[in-house]
């Protein structure tokens, strides 16, 4: 497995990679830039099996530079590493495609069965940080949200809904909180029972 790292901090380069290396990911590169990590790439084409890509660093200009190391690496993953956890960030993050969102704070062990987890087409994000960290729901529910209730009214589960909509699954996961927030549900099943009493899905 190879892993290039992107991230201005050298420290923080060297840290990842010397974590990785004592859980035996030993082929890791790393640069100091978002415009290294792009001519990196271009450079080696399919030789990277996963980019992780410092969302703070200079020049990434918030989602951007994901898409565009994205648009670099094809079908393979990109994930986010972050010093400053944010769930709003991490939910934005998964919406834009990255398969993955790492706090820096991961242990060695725990960053490297994330990696092997996102190169094996899983899609990566701390449950904790996202149910300790999203904001509080309120008001209409978004046209989104609408839609991932009606699927949740059709009895599909959220590999279905994510299907059906072209998201990953974990951001259904993320959404059917949401709603069961909003409308005071027990659970996805309570969600959908609410929903068709106050007649919410045509």
């Amino acid at each position: 497995m190879r892993v290039l790292i992107a991230d201005d901090h050298t420290l923080v380069r060297e840290a990842i990679t010397a974590l990785l290396a004592a859980e035996g990911i030993t082929d890791v590169t790393g640069v100091d830039s978002l415009d290294q990590a792009l001519s990196t790439v271009q450079r080696m084409p399919g030789v990277f099996d996963l980019v992780l890509l410092d969302y703070d660093m200079p020049g990434m200009d918030g989602l951007q530079g994901l898409s565009r190391i994205q648009a670099a690496m094809g079908a393979a993953p990109v994930a986010m590493l972050t010093g400053i956890a944010s769930a709003q960030v991490a939910r934005q993050a998964l919406e834009a495609g990255a398969r993955g969102f790492l706090p820096k704070t991961l242990t060695g062990r725990s960053l490297a069965a994330a990696i092997h987890f996102i190169v094996a087409g899983g899609v990566f994000a701390p449950y904790d940080l996202m149910a300790a960290e999203e904001p509080k729901a309120s008001g209409p529910l978004t046209r989104r949200e609408n839609q991932v209730l009606s699927g949740l009214c059709q009895g599909k589960s959220n590999k279905e809904i994510a299907q059906d909509l072209d998201l990953q699954e974990v951001t259904v996961k993320l959404h059917v909180k949401t709603l069961c927030r909003k409308l005071g549900a027990r659970n996805r099943t309570h969600a959908a029972m609410i929903a068709q009493d106050r007649a919410l899905i045509a």
